[in-house]
């Protein structure tokens, strides 16, 4: 018996090793893949997790308070600020094109006069209504200015909002301090207090930002983290390639036949299959996770750590491997041709891609095709991937992974057996 084992999987091995477009698409094209993909979306990670935004700014204040905005982001630790000389906003629009920035910031003459006309028209509709004195000489209205936010045609609309948003806060904080001291020199109270500046500015409702995990170890998000288990995933199910066409070659040259009339079982023979392309699998996530921990960080890219519960990360490692192999064995035995087993495989998997989030994200697409994703396999399986790795998920959270990719696998695995007990292969 141990021998039948041990021909078999050795009929395997010699075919997947002349099988060499199989084997560079197994192995060589994760490798270029997460290399590549990484490094392009590294700087966007970085974006949104590390870097400062970068401002272009033009001040043409003739007052102090544009300077003091400028200053208020720069001290936010938010912005990169780059001055830019000059007197038109077509030169700041130049610049923004010019220097390949996303953003820039037009702060026009009359800023400090408009913020300071509005700051005393609002002390002393104040002060009317409380019916204290006040100096109620007229004084000439300056309209209140629009800041000019110019933003590349390429940004996303949700960040140009954002960025908005902040700033738009900033110049909360100058609005309210100015009014502050208007009311003040209304009064005659001298000096505005300092501890009720800090009551009415500074001290606001606070936002804590807290990750969720179920427990203290939790790896912070990166392209790293997101690219080396998505494309292992990819890889692993492209397998198809080379598994399916393998099938359908021995069923189409009647090797299959040929193996019925030796004294072994034909189940044997799939078993020896299904152990040298789980052990392919598990090669893959080997090389590329390698890749991960060790070539990565050397170029600079963030380190692949991995999760602290290693018994669950074998099993993710296994069943995404055993669902990856049943899908080829069934492309295999359904197809007709080579071109057939290659062709549909191929964009099949491609397509899983696109709606599992190995390519976009899930939570970015609309309900509908968030839906969708819950039928592919890729998703289940980056799934459980992103719980070990991002939410420090245990057991009880990869139930739902376990329970769909166990029932994919059981789905293939009867339809191959029925395709092959209807061709009386077996």
């Amino acid at each position: 018996m141990m021998f039948k084992i041990y021909a078999s999987i050795k009929k395997e091995l010699l075919l997947l090793v002349n099988d060499r477009v199989g084997l560079a698409l197994m192995f060589v094209m994760p490798l270029l893949l997460v290399f590549i993909i990484t490094i392009i979306q590294d700087s966007v990670y970085k974006v949104v997790n590390e870097n400062r935004i970068p401002l272009l700014v033009m001040n043409q204040d003739e007052g102090i308070l544009g300077e003091r905005l400028i200053n208020v982001l720069t001290e936010s630790g938010l912005f990169e600020i780059d001055s830019v000389a000059g007197k038109s906003e077509q030169v700041l629009k130049s610049e923004l094109l010019a220097r390949g920035k996303m953003i820039a910031l037009y702060v026009p003459k009359s800023f400090s006069a408009g913020l300071e006309s509005n700051a005393g028209d609002v002390s002393k509709i104040l002060m009317k209504d409380l019916g204290l004195e006040y100096d109620s000489t007229e004084s000439a209205s300056v309209e209140i200015p629009a800041l000019t936010f110019y933003n590349d045609p390429v940004l996303q609309e949700n960040y140009t909002y954002s960025v908005m948003g902040v700033i738009q806060s900033y110049l909360s904080v100058i609005e309210n301090s100015l009014m502050i001291d208007n009311m003040y020199a209304e009064m005659d109270l001298g000096a505005r207090s300092e501890s009720l500046k800090d009551k009415m500015i500074q001290n606001r409702v606070k936002i804590n930002k807290v990750v969720a995990t179920n427990n203290k170890s939790m790896a912070v998000p990166n392209s790293t983290q997101h690219n080396v288990p998505a494309w292992t995933i990819f890889a692993m199910f492209f397998m198809v390639v080379s598994l399916g066409s393998n099938i359908v070659k021995e069923r189409v040259n009647g090797s299959f036949l040929r193996l019925k009339t030796m004294p072994t079982s034909f189940m044997l023979v799939m078993f020896s299959k299904m152990s040298v392309y789980v052990l392919v699998a598990i090669l893959q996530v080997i090389l590329t996770f390698s890749m991960g921990m060790w070539i990565l960080p050397r170029l600079g890219l963030p380190e692949l750590t991995l999760p602290t519960n290693l018994l669950a990360f074998g099993s993710v490692v296994f069943i995404s491997s055993m669902a990856a192999v049943s899908y080829a064995l069934m492309i295999g035995s359904i197809a007709r041709t080579q071109e057939q087993a290659n062709g549909f495989g191929a964009v099949s998997i491609i397509i899983f891609g696109a709606i599992g989030g190995i390519l976009v994200p899930t939570f970015v697409m609309p309900s509908y095709m968030q839906l969708v994703s819950n039928f592919s396999p890729l998703h289940w399986c980056l799934e459980g991937f992103y719980i070990l790795f991002l939410k420090g998920g245990s057991w009880q959270e990869l139930k739902s992974v376990f329970l769909f990719l166990g029932i994919f696998i059981l789905l293939c695995q009867l339809c191959t057996y029925f395709k092959l007990k209807i061709e009386k292969i077996i």
